[in-house]
C-alpha cells in the first residue's frame, strides 16, 4: 500500500470585513509620555477628545500613539 499526497494551491483574498454582521472597527489613543489612553469607540471623535483634554491637563504631554482594530475577512477563489 503507498501514501499519496495531494497539494493544490488556492488563491486567498483578505480584505476588510465591512459586513453588515462584521465587528466594529474601533479607535484608541495613547499618550506617548504617561502611557494613559481613551476608551476604545466605533466613533474616532471620542478619542481625538481625551487627547485634546488630557494635553490641556498636562501641558508637557504632545505625543501620541493611535491603535486601531479593524476586522478581516479572507475568502478562498474558485
Amino acid at each position: 500500500m503507498s501514501v499519496r499526497s495531494v497539494i493544490r494551491e488556492e488563491t486567498w483574498t483578505l480584505t476588510p470585513d465591512r459586513d453588515p454582521d462584521a465587528e466594529p472597527t474601533l479607535y484608541a489613543m495613547a499618550c506617548a509620555v504617561c502611557e494613559e489612553s481613551s476608551d476604545a469607540s466605533e466613533d474616532f471623535a471620542d478619542p481625538q477628545s481625551w487627547v485634546l483634554k488630557h494635553c490641556g491637563q498636562n501641558p508637557s504631554h504632545h505625543t501620541f500613539r493611535e491603535s486601531i482594530v479593524r476586522p478581516w475577512r479572507t475568502w478562498r477563489h474558485s
